[in-house]
């Protein structure tokens, strides 16, 4: 029991450990990759004070709130905007991958999951050029309280988890289809506006951010992000971190779910 536990553990921790490999590989595309957000990041921040020009406040936020708030969010969005699993189901199918995967002797989603966590924690280093560049040229402010980075951490963990769920569910759609591009074209632009990326969603009319809040998308970009900056106190984490069990709990569910009834009708468009 001991031993295959043991040798199970290795060989997810191997799973992870591919992933440095595999994001070092295209080191031109790594630094096109911090050089283009940095570019987004100048630009964002110019529109944001266009927008506050002689303004006190938008939407009930202060120009300072809200230029940290879309700093931090361009910094820790990868959570929910990076992932493509959706487009990774459809090139296994194409590529006819999906039959390796299946047959390895580790659960599926649960190496995937393994993976997308490396590849986080990588895309979170990364992002230190462009945490040092909104602090030199922006003025960014970080907490000082290590006790706000503990709760922001674990609201990204259980946030990213609520993403990877919801992703499965929709990468099974590839199962289902020929082409899933436009599915996932579609979902980045949900996503985009709807997980806090591009503006706070307190900034929001009430019903919109109702809407949004809702929605998973905002568990992995606007609810840590607007921690770390000060938009939501440390004393409403306890009911947002249970809704994010909730999501949780419902969505991996669904997702073993979902992915048992779609891997039924299989068919490989190459090989």
């Amino acid at each position: 029991m001991i031993r295959q536990a043991t040798r199970t553990t290795r060989s997810y921790g191997a799973m992870a450990a591919m992933m440095p490999k595999l994001f070092l590989a295209y080191q031109f595309q790594i630094w096109f990759n911090v050089a283009m957000e940095i570019i987004t990041l100048v630009i964002t921040v110019a529109f944001w004070r266009a927008v506050f020009a002689g303004r006190a406040t938008v939407g009930g936020l202060m120009a300072a709130q809200t230029l940290n708030y879309v700093m931090l969010a361009r910094i820790f969005h990868d959570g929910a905007y990076a992932t493509s699993m959706l487009r990774e189901f459809g090139g296994m199918m194409r590529e006819g991958g999906i039959q390796i995967a299946l047959l390895r002797p580790l659960d599926f989603q649960a190496s995937l999951y393994v993976q997308k966590l490396a590849l986080l924690g990588l895309n979170v280093v990364m992002r230190f050029p462009l945490a040092f560049v909104a602090w030199l040229l922006f003025g960014l402010q970080l907490p000082a309280d290590p006790v706000v980075w503990v709760a922001a951490a674990v609201s990204l963990l259980l946030g990213c988890t609520v993403m990877f769920g919801f992703d499965w569910i929709l990468a099974c759609a590839a199962f289902y289809t020929t082409d899933a591009w436009g599915l996932a074209t579609a979902r980045q632009g949900l996503v985009l506006f709807f997980s806090g990326m591009l503006l706070p969603l307190a900034i929001m009319p009430e019903w919109l951010r109702t809407i949004a809040t809702l929605l998973p998308f905002s568990q992995a970009v606007y609810l840590p992000v607007s921690v770390l900056s000060g938009l939501t106190p440390l004393g409403e984490l306890p009911r947002l971190w249970l809704l994010q069990l909730s999501y949780l709990v419902v969505l991996l569910v669904l997702s073993r779910l979902v992915f048992r009834r779609a891997v039924r009708v299989v068919t490989v468009q190459g090989g």
